[in-house]
């Protein structure tokens, strides 16, 4: 299902999915936090949290560290995440207008809470130089199952350059995903589908996508479409980069210098 944005988001913590409340089967607390300049967020909760910057200027204080973080673009610059575990007290305060992303997971593991620079974010582009570009995407990872293997989560982004599709060809896994999506310029649009069921998404909207449920996107000609994907990872199956099913009859577009038409000439079939 698409939940969609309804206005501007409020100051404060605006929740789009809860562990205990709405949307509980994604198994993640999803939300945004909107912070005016000046203002300070503290939280000290029992859960592993990650907090990525989508816009503006804060300084993130946890466990006697300080560091200051900025951005103006999420299509043109890594994030800066902040990954701790439960119960570690962070405190973020804003110098200007600036919006962020929370991501949290129950999670008893201890392990170190770490800052991630815009430089320590791994950028792949996906599909490029086949499917005639069709489907090339710039994938960021924050972290995952193999670069953390004490974190209950996933975090990363996904640039869906215009036009073009990502998390293609359609594919699925055990685990439930959240992504939230911006778009340049602002009015842009995409589709998200899951199975054969496609939804309309725009910028601020957020796709909850069901375990095992093939999905895929596209942006709209014209638009960039930016996303933040989260997975959580299940008790005794935690999501890799190798965790992708894909739909039987779309696996021949993964072939090596796999043609299509006009390259590939019409037969019958």
């Amino acid at each position: 299902m698409v939940v969609k944005k309804e206005g501007k988001f409020a100051r404060g913590y605006n929740a789009i999915t809860e562990l205990d409340g709405k949307h509980s089967d994604v198994l993640l607390d999803f939300g945004i936090l909107v912070l005016e300049a000046g203002d300070t967020y503290d939280c000290q909760l029992p859960l592993e949290r990650a907090y990525l910057l989508i816009k503006g200027d804060v300084t993130f204080s946890w466990e006697d560290q300080n560091v200051q973080a900025a951005r103006y673009s999420v299509f043109d610059e890594e994030p800066s995440v902040l990954h701790v575990p439960t119960k570690v007290a962070v405190t973020i305060k804003a110098s200007t207008y600036s919006e962020l992303a929370v991501e949290r997971s129950r999670n008893d593991k201890v392990f170190a809470s770490k800052f991630y620079a815009p430089k320590d974010t791994r950028s792949d582009i996906f599909g490029g130089g086949v499917l005639n570009e069709a489907s090339i995407r710039t994938v960021r990872t924050v972290f995952d199952g193999e670069t953390n293997p004490d974190s209950n989560m996933v975090l990363g982004e996904v640039i869906n350059h215009p036009g073009k599709w990502s998390s293609y060809p359609p594919h699925d896994h055990p685990h439930p995903e959240i992504y939230h999506y911006r778009f340049f310029p602002k009015q842009g649009f995409g589709i998200s589908i899951f199975e054969e069921d496609p939804h309309f998404v725009q910028d601020g909207d957020t796709s909850l996508i069901e375990p095992n449920k093939t999905h895929s996107q596209v942006a709209a000609a014209g638009y960039a479409m930016y996303y933040i994907w989260m997975i959580p990872h299940l008790p005794h199956d935690r999501w890799l980069p190798t965790t992708r099913y894909f739909a039987k009859q779309h696996e021949w577009m993964l072939e090596k210098d796999v043609k299509i038409w006009p390259e590939r000439p019409y037969e019958e079939q």
